[in-house]
């Protein structure tokens, strides 16, 4: 065996030349990405099998979801109900009979005799204490109304 020594030009020293060692390059595959350094290299049978997509997935019962869902929005709904109650002012107790004047509508009349209380209350509780069908009223009719009490009382 012989051995070719070569001088190193910068230091001057001898040094023994070592041989070329060819390794085989890896080709890639089509489609396949390269991995960053970083990422540990995915060793065969270690690999989660893949779940191909005409297998039948879990779904997750929706029901208990839907049944808060619904349960809050009946809870906001009785709650917004309760509170627009207690906003109207209820129709006053005290009547009074009045006479229909010309061009006014029960809604007029409601508004002029109870302005405190709501419009639509009021209207149907006229409706009721004169027995009428409908809110055509005749121009001096006389009607039973229900009357707010004055400021002074």
């Amino acid at each position: 065996m012989s051995v070719l020594l070569d001088g190193d030009p910068v230091t001057g020293h001898v040094t023994q030349e070592r041989p070329h060692v060819h390794r085989p390059v890896r080709v890639r595959r089509p489609g396949e990405t390269r991995r960053p350094p970083t990422r540990a290299r995915v060793v065969a049978g270690r690999r989660r099998p893949q779940v191909p997509a005409c297998a039948p997935r879990r779904v997750m019962p929706r029901w208990p979801w839907l049944a808060a869902l619904a349960i809050a929005a009946a809870l906001v709904i009785t709650g917004l109900g309760v509170f627009a109650q207690g906003m109207s002012a209820a129709v006053p107790e005290r009547t009074a009979t009045v006479t229909v004047g010309q061009g006014q509508s029960l809604w007029d009349v409601a508004r002029q005799y109870a302005p405190g209380s709501d419009a639509d209350a009021v209207v149907a509780r006229i409706e009721q204490l004169n027995s009428l069908s409908d809110a055509v009223v005749v121009p001096g009719l006389p009607l039973t109304v229900p009357v707010a009490a004055p400021a002074g009382s």
